[in-house]
């Protein structure tokens, strides 16, 4: 876990490349490593060990191979990790951590109002995800991504993010009642 805990804090600290088309692909690496590295720091539900870990993407996906290449033989929870994409709300309920393209910013009530209460951790970029009820938005300040959680919308999930994971992150809030 310390280990994981290091390469997150080295994936938060990690510079873009100038160049912009590097810069892009430099950005989704990193946060292709924020995710997977979130997956360690929250507590999830008893599952099936058969069943893989599933990370999604619904929208226009920013990642390309990068996101698939990054979960690559990669565990969770003793749980191979296996990466899907949609385009429908109704195909991700099967998801464990779900990113939500910024293609879907129009759409983030009726996703999170479908998730309610159900274990599928939020992650996206659209801004002020958190705080609308995502549980984690990536942010980039200057030259180094960000985070912020939403420890309400985890909470209604019946998640749980370690201490660790808070301690890196800023706390946002929304106006849902928790539970």
């Amino acid at each position: 876990m310390l280990r994981h805990l290091i390469l997150l804090l080295a994936a938060m600290h990690w510079a873009f490349a100038v160049d912009a088309h590097a810069a892009v692909a430099t950005e989704y690496e990193i946060k292709a490593a924020f995710i997977y590295n979130f997956s360690l720091y929250v507590q999830w539900p008893a599952a099936d060990a058969e069943k893989p870990f599933t990370v999604c993407v619904i929208g226009k996906d920013p990642f390309g191979d990068v996101l698939d290449e990054a979960m690559s033989g990669k565990r969770v929870t003793g749980r191979p990790v296996t990466v899907r994409r949609f385009s429908r709300l109704d195909e991700v309920l099967g998801c464990d951590m779900l990113f939500v393209a910024s293609s879907e910013a129009g759409n983030l009530e009726r996703i999170f109002k479908a998730l309610h209460n159900v274990p599928v951790l939020t992650i996206g970029e659209t801004k002020q995800f958190a705080e609308r009820g995502g549980m984690i938005e990536l942010t980039t300040e200057g030259n180094r991504v960000r985070f912020e959680i939403n420890v309400n919308a985890i909470d209604r999930a019946r998640l749980k993010a370690s201490s660790q994971l808070l301690r890196l992150a800023k706390i946002v809030s929304d106006s849902q009642p928790t539970r």
